[in-house]
């Protein structure tokens, strides 16, 4: 029965997380999944280590900087693809 209340808050949590982010930029969205992400596998690994907040806390940390990094590149990436677009439609 404890496994039901567990799963069914951690269902309750994951959809608020997911319509929480409704409003947010492509970069912050990125952000906070990078960020989330980190900090569920840092805890993981942290709680086999004996300390899962310091574990979360780094991965937080490490998926943060992932995140950006991403978004950086997807951004990169879209800027390259609309310059190459332009200059097909110029003929250049």
């Amino acid at each position: 029965m404890v496994n039901l209340h567990r799963t069914a808050l951690a269902t309750c949590v994951a959809a608020g997380m997911l319509t929480g982010c409704a409003g947010l930029s492509e970069t912050q969205q990125r952000a906070l999944t990078g960020t989330a992400g980190g900090a569920a596998g840092g805890a993981v690994l942290g709680a086999i280590g004996g300390n899962a907040g310091l574990g979360a806390a780094a991965g937080a940390g490490a998926g943060l900087v992932g995140g950006l990094l991403y978004d950086y590149y997807k951004k990169s990436e879209q800027k390259s693809y609309q310059q190459g677009y332009q200059a097909g439609r110029s003929g250049g």
